[in-house]
């Protein structure tokens, strides 16, 4: 299968972060099944270079990588850096890349705050900001930002990560309504719990059935995404119970939901705990 708009007549790609996740790597799967050509940035460089192997090797497509610490300025202009030497056009922006830090606000390290905020967002709009400038011409520009079902509530526990969900959710939103006389979209994912990490599954797990009737898998959420995205659909929240609980979220005082939402999260906590203590002889 071949881009929209047969391709264009330059040879552009789809840019991914957070490439070597859970998430970004269903996603770099699910675009070179389509016969998409990638460029898959993330940490992990030995992580990148196995998946980029298996994506050429299984689909035929061709496949870009460079290792970069998206909380990290110099690192940023260095990818970009790297794009614009090599003439690199792109026709899709997939924004997977970020990070929590589970736990009471104040129990955080300043250092695990700043990253949060660095990745999550910072990094987000530095990458979405030099991709318009590196948009294929001849192609609707497509902008994926992740968010996280999260960004609808005020979440005790994850504080920090909530809230620059929500930031993301508002700035993909806006963003939308600006670059659209550019020719661009912008669908902004709204996903809840998914088995992307041991720690993730580790948390659905300690939420009980409520976690697992939240869970959604990572190969059909890239695929519903990228389908609503080049339909140019501004939102996706995967799941029904997922989009049931947006709509109740959203008519339910947010004092009440945090109250709710941080009852839940201290049990889930607790059960955790008590999951972790060795068993008695």
């Amino acid at each position: 299968m071949q881009t929209p708009e047969n391709r264009s007549k330059c040879r552009s790609r789809v840019l991914i972060s957070g490439a070597s996740g859970g998430l970004g790597k269903a996603f770099a799967v699910e675009c070179a099944s389509r016969g998409w050509d990638l460029f898959l940035t993330d940490m992990n460089a030995p992580a990148l270079e196995t998946l980029a192997a298996g994506l050429r090797r299984s689909y035929n497509v061709d496949v870009i990588t460079h290792a970069c610490d998206l909380t990290d300025l110099d690192a940023r202009l260095a990818l970009f850096e790297r794009i614009r030497v090599n003439s690199l056009r792109f026709w899709c922006l997939v924004n997977v890349a970020g990070i929590d830090y589970e736990g009471p606000f104040f129990e955080q390290s300043s250092q695990q705050i700043r990253t949060i905020l660095r990745l999550n967002i910072e990094s987000t709009l530095d990458i979405t900001h030099a991709m318009l400038k590196f948009r294929d011409p001849c192609a609707t520009f497509r902008i994926i930002n992740v968010a996280s079902l999260a960004a609808f509530y005020p979440m005790p526990v994850k504080a920090t990560y909530a809230a620059s969900k929500r930031f993301l959710l508002d700035f993909s939103l806006a963003l939308r309504e600006e670059v659209r006389s550019m020719g661009a979209t912008v669908t902004v994912l709204c996903p809840a719990g998914m088995p992307t990490t041991p720690l993730c599954i580790e948390a659905i797990e300690a939420q009980g059935w409520m976690g697992h009737i939240t869970t959604m898998d990572t190969g059909r959420v890239a695929d519903k995404t990228l389908n609503a995205a080049l339909a140019g659909r501004p939102m996706v929240i995967p799941g029904w119970v997922n989009r049931t609980l947006q709509l109740l979220g959203s008519i339910v005082p947010a004092r009440l939901v945090a109250a709710l939402v941080g009852s839940r999260w201290k049990s889930a906590q607790q059960k955790r705990s008590l999951d972790k203590q060795p068993a008695m002889p």
